[in-house]
């Protein structure tokens, strides 16, 4: 097909590269790659299609450009953010908006969309001079399905290139197969990391700007390299689906999707799950004995009346610190075979293995990190700080089909898999029951998800004991106002056949000496509860939230699946129903939402009083710590 940019793009490009974009016969794809090829200018621009001959050069050019190093074992790799650039950038990512929705957006961090448009503009001109840049067609959700949202990348990283290949879906077949109507409907991204050091880091971080324009679909990443800021089709992308999903009735949610095995019934029951950073996601996700569909982003449809999900991506983009073989056994045992991942921010011993924080190996006193190839025991930072083996956030990249408890059938239904449990879970040392299951999904997500916090501790932060609120455990990506994505959350199962149950989860409450109440494998008994009350095989006792276990049943479920003797003072004390950090938990959540959306709806509101009456009144009448059973419902739910 003809454009104007044509001319421009041979030039920068091989016949075979130009032809891969010539025969989608897309003119919005032509125009996305022609614009940025001339206002970025890079030297050269690779087309890459679904083959495994581009895939394999994508590997090989991060080597070849310095981005990537090979280590010992076959098929891994490391890659070295920036010193000051290891975590996501929340000052510079900011929503592009159009000045009519300036007001609308003013608690998201936004900037008005001429005014962001002309700096992110300035700094992407002539950003990728001299490079040479690479084009890879990817769709979130599986392709050729109703799920399926297209994207396409344009970026002068290879290493950004190479995380994309293993974390999502190649989609340039799906691209040729778009009908006539489809082709102006995908996400775009360009990135550059801009001019590089020595180390080939991206040198000028003040110049770093993540701007996402959620009414065009497109997000402009500049002078960035960790994946965060940079891979386009992760949080950024996920920025977009939501915004798109609340328009269009579906739902994204950064949740897990896992399929918990019950082995005498025969039967696989899916969740999906959201939980805070540091509150449990990846472990429930993979607790062992269970199989997972995906870690970290699915997108949520009503087919045919059913609550359907599939998982976002193809990969594993997780924190490696504290994975070691006793918590975390099934990635431990991945991150030390020959097969492609790519380590990131960790050390390279003189050994050529990687080395992180918490691993359980013994590591080298010297190497090279994230804070240059000069690495060894005691090295400090400009501000006096002792340099780590290894950042905080380092991270590994791997596929999920190399997970022995990876659920291929489910990863690759098109039509989704039927969600029958929705799990919520977050920390706080005092308030939340181990396990309780919502009494109805309207409440599941007013009381069990909008309601979610994390504790921080001193250990970690230097202030313990702050709630930090994380609704949907999605704080940092719903990108429109707050109650109304609550809202569409509330709305989204009207009209379904069957609604899955909500339950909420809790794996830090802590006994009076200040210990956690259950180790880290309890979590395989809360999920087997769940999963017994999605078939109607335990009965429960009400609190005024929602409805707890039976003692009996999860002294059953503790023998069978951890051979422990669970104590009744135990259950005791883990399910009293405790009013006054009820209520003022949920004073906090209306707080923060009055903050967040000026215009939150008053439904909400409404509702999280009326809460507070119920618990208020239940304190009255049965006590301000209602042990297990003390609580009558008066009969008004179905326990």
């Amino acid at each position: 097909m003809d454009s104007k940019y044509t001319d421009l793009l041979k030039g920068k490009m091989s016949e075979e590269s130009f032809q891969k974009l010539a025969i989608l016969e897309n003119e919005k794809v032509m125009d996305f790659i022609g614009k940025f090829a001339e206002h970025c200018n890079p030297a050269t621009i690779y087309v890459c299609d679904d083959s495994a001959e581009d895939e394999q050069y994508i590997r090989d050019m991060s080597i070849e450009k310095g981005e990537e190093f090979k280590l010992a074992k076959n098929g891994q790799t490391i890659h070295w953010d920036g010193y000051g650039d290891q975590a996501r950038d929340k000052v510079n990512t900011k929503y592009m908006v159009y000045k009519e929705n300036l007001e609308k957006m003013a608690s998201l961090n936004s900037v008005e969309y001429n005014e962001g448009l002309e700096e992110i503009m300035g700094f992407a001109k002539n950003n990728m001079a001299g490079k040479d840049a690479v084009v890879k067609f990817f769709c979130e959700g599986p392709a050729f399905s109703e799920f399926t949202i297209p994207c396409v990348q344009f970026t002068d990283s290879w290493y950004v290139a190479h995380s994309e290949a293993i974390l999502y879906r190649s989609a340039y077949e799906h691209f040729k197969g778009m009908e006539a109507a489809e082709k102006d409907d995908f996400f775009r991204f360009i990135h550059s990391a801009g001019e590089q050091d020595e180390r080939g880091c991206s040198a000028n971080l003040d110049k770093r700007r993540i701007y996402m324009d959620t009414q065009n679909n497109i997000v402009y990443s500049m002078n960035a390299q960790y994946a965060g800021n940079s891979v386009g089709l992760k949080k950024h992308s996920m920025r977009l689906a939501i915004n798109k999903s609340g328009q269009e009735g579906w739902l994204c949610e950064h949740m897990f999707v896992m399929a918990c095995i019950n082995e005498d019934a025969d039967r696989r029951t899916y969740f999906a799950g959201a939980y805070p950073s540091a509150c449990g996601k990846t472990s429930t996700a993979m607790i062992p004995g269970e199989e997972i569909v995906g870690d970290d982003i699915a997108y949520f449809r009503n087919i045919d009346g059913a609550f359907k999900a599939v998982n976002v991506e193809q990969g594993i983009f997780g924190i490696i610190k504290d994975v070691n073989a006793k918590d975390d056994p099934v990635i431990f045992e991945n991150l030390n075979l020959e097969q492609e991942m790519i380590f990131s921010n960790v050390l390279r011993g003189e050994d050529n293995n990687p080395y992180w924080l918490g691993s359980g190996l013994e590591t080298p006193d010297k190497g090279d990190n994230h804070s240059g190839p000069d690495w060894y025991v005691g090295k400090k930072d400009a501000k006096g700080n002792e340099i780590g083996i290894a950042h905080g956030n380092s991270r590994y990249t791997m596929r999920l089909d190399y997970l022995a408890n990876f659920d291929k059938a489910g990863f690759d239904a098109k039509t989704g898999v039927k969600v029958d449990g929705v799990l919520y879970g977050g920390r706080d040392s005092d308030t939340t029951v181990p396990c309780e299951e919502s009494s109805s999904w309207e409440d599941g997500i007013l009381l069990k998800a909008c309601t979610l916090e994390s504790e921080t501790t001193s250990a970690t932060l230097g202030a313990e004991g702050v709630r930090v609120p994380s609704p949907m455990a999605n704080m940092d990506f719903v990108s429109y106002p707050l109650g109304e994505y609550t809202m569409n959350n509330i709305n989204f199962v009207k009209d379904m056949k069957e609604v899955p149950k909500v339950f909420s989860t809790n794996y830090f409450l802590r006994t009076p000496e200040g210990d956690f109440c259950t180790d880290k494998l309890a979590k395989k008994v809360w999920l087997h509860w769940a999963e017994g009350r999605v078939h109607g095989e335990y009965e429960a006792i009400p609190t005024p939230t929602g409805k707890i276990p039976l003692y009996e049943d999860l002294k059953a479920l503790f023998k069978k699946y951890l051979d422990l003797d669970y104590t009744l003072e135990e259950y005791t004390y883990q399910f009293t129903f405790r009013c006054d950090k009820w209520v003022a938990k949920l004073e906090r959540s209306k707080a923060f939402y009055t903050k967040m959306d000026k215009n939150c709806p008053e439904f909400i509101i409404n509702k999280w009083d009326e809460a507070i009456a119920k618990i208020t009144k239940a304190g009255e009448d049965f006590g301000t710590e209602i042990l297990p059973g003390g609580y009558s419902c008066g009969g008004n739910c179905c326990c």
